[in-house]
């Protein structure tokens, strides 16, 4: 029985959410969808995650929530995130002890299991991390180890590290997908051991932006040098994302297609 997965990049603010408000639904139906996974870490204002926030994109249609480096922003989302594990996982290379969980499983109306994990890269991050790695192949081992359908997020600055974790996981994960730079690229490709892969989901937020924040503030910041906050971008909006299809029985992926509308 062969299952259909969206999987939507970083939500960025206002833009963002309305974007999913608008078309999420709409995706699910035409890829038949038996599960949204999107990414959430800057959906607050584009710098963390709240509650309210959170229930918004469980409302437009996401099932599974993952996060990022902007996991801890909003402090009172810790909470959340230890009452909600089975819906929003943040990375699960943080240290031992960290608020919440960073592996979940879903199933579907027809009760096929996916698992999800939600893991953050070290390079170009100054953060004590776990190696990204080595804690895949433990939850893959253990937590996951009788589900046969299995997405992974790898939220990573370094390109390089997304596409070693692609053929790291190859054969053991049905996908493999980037988030955080906002950027979505052009490689998504099913792999030799049947893994589908992409390096970067893209983001759902402001097109006329700099990913996702206003592009003056920002050139501001790049021609002058000082600290400045940012603001979020407006204009015409982007959804990005892919959406795959795995074999439930061998947990081999089929099919992945990318996800990219603009939106006046």
């Amino acid at each position: 029985m062969p299952v259909s997965i969206i999987c939507l990049g970083d939500v960025v603010g206002e833009p963002g959410r309305k974007a999913l408000r608008e078309r999420l639904s709409v995706l699910k139906q035409r890829h038949a969808a038996d599960l949204a996974i999107v990414n959430g870490e800057n959906v607050a204002g584009g710098l963390g995650i709240d509650v309210k926030t959170a229930e918004d994109l469980y409302s437009f249609g996401a099932d599974i929530l993952t996060l990022g480096d902007h996991t801890w922003h909003k402090k009172e989302f810790r909470a959340f995130l230890d009452s909600n594990q089975e819906r929003c996982i943040r990375p699960a290379n943080y240290p031992e002890g960290a608020p919440g969980r960073g592996w979940t499983i879903a199933k579907t109306r027809a009760g096929v299991e996916i698992g999800v994990i939600n893991l953050i890269g070290r390079v170009f991050f100054n953060t004590p991390l776990d190696c990204p790695f080595r804690k895949a192949e433990a939850l893959l081992d253990a937590e996951l180890a009788n589900v046969k359908v299995r997405c992974i997020d790898l939220h990573a600055e370094a390109t390089s590290e997304k596409m070693a974790m692609g053929f790291y996981l190859d054969g053991r994960s049905s996908c493999v997908f980037g988030t955080h730079t906002h950027v979505q690229t052009a490689d998504e490709t099913i792999l030799a051991g049947g893994t589908a892969y992409i390096s970067d989901l893209g983001m759902c937020g402001s097109l006329d932006s700099v990913i996702g924040m206003d592009h003056q503030s920002a050139l501001s910041r790049f021609l002058g040098g000082l600290p400045l906050n940012y603001r979020i971008g407006v204009g015409r909006r982007v959804l990005s994302g892919i959406a795959v299809t795995v074999d439930s029985t061998t947990g081999k992926a089929l099919r992945i297609e990318r996800i990219r509308e603009i939106l006046e």
